[in-house]
């Protein structure tokens, strides 16, 4: 196909992925109340069920934290629609053995993302409020109460949701490595040990400063390492035997 009809197809796919972007944030902005109360949801059971409280300070912040949710829930409703078109864009370039290699890894990725954004919701997210709220109460006679503002609560929500669920693909990128051959289960296996230590300082990166975000996060970034290498193993001994 000549460029121009590159550029031409292309042009298509980005406007078809614009088109099913924009459907998504329009149904997610009627809805952005409800989708941040399922965001909130963590943070009121931790309160108690019923005492939970979130401020604003800027006449302009809940509407933009409105904005930002639609925003936020648009581009996970409209994925799989984008993800089709940058397939349906790059799959007429690739051999029929290229298909197959790379379709798993467009399969596992959102699956794999959905799992580390599960983890912080259900799990994590609770367990580092219930923390954080322990320090509510008397200190030296003056009462100290948890009121978080609305737009902080929001940012600090998706940096825990997004920081668990691109650390979860990295399965998907260290197979596509090493399909690419740029690295080996050896070489892996000889580096575990400075991957203990950056899977702990990536999740002190990407978490709040807390034990328990940090241990929730670091486990599964070794455990995932550790499975990577275990597929690689399965596909190398599957592939001498095909031999």
């Amino acid at each position: 196909m000549p460029l121009l009809d590159h550029l031409i197809e292309l042009r298509q796919r980005l406007l078809w992925s614009l088109v099913a972007f924009a459907i998504a944030f329009a149904a997610c902005f009627a809805f952005s109340e409800e989708i941040f109360g399922i965001l909130a949801q963590p943070l009121l059971t931790a309160f108690g069920g019923d005492e939970g409280k979130l401020i604003y300070t800027k006449l302009y912040e809940a509407l933009f934290v409105e904005l930002k949710v639609a925003l936020f829930a648009a581009f996970f409703l409209s994925f799989p629609v984008i993800a089709n078109q940058l397939w349906q864009f790059v799959a007429p370039g690739l051999y029929s053995n290229e298909k197959r290699a790379f379709l798993p890894f467009l399969l596992a990725t959102p699956i794999l993302f959905a799992a580390g954004a599960s983890l912080a919701y259900f799990v994590v997210m609770p367990l580092m409020f219930n923390f954080l709220l322990e320090y509510e109460g008397d200190v030296g006679g003056l009462e100290l109460q948890a009121l978080p503002g609305i737009g902080d609560y929001l940012a600090f929500v998706m940096q825990i949701i997004l920081a668990f669920g691109i650390a979860f693909l990295l399965p998907v990128l260290l197979l596509l490595l090493n399909r690419a051959g740029l690295v080996s289960r050896e070489q892996l296996a000889k580096l575990r040990r400075y991957m203990v230590v950056g899977s702990f300082a990536v999740a002190a990166i990407l978490t709040p400063p807390d034990m328990v975000s940090m241990l929730f996060l670091g486990l599964p970034l070794i455990a995932l390492y550790e499975g990577s290498m275990l597929i690689m193993r399965f596909t190398e001994k599957r592939n001498q035997g095909s031999v």
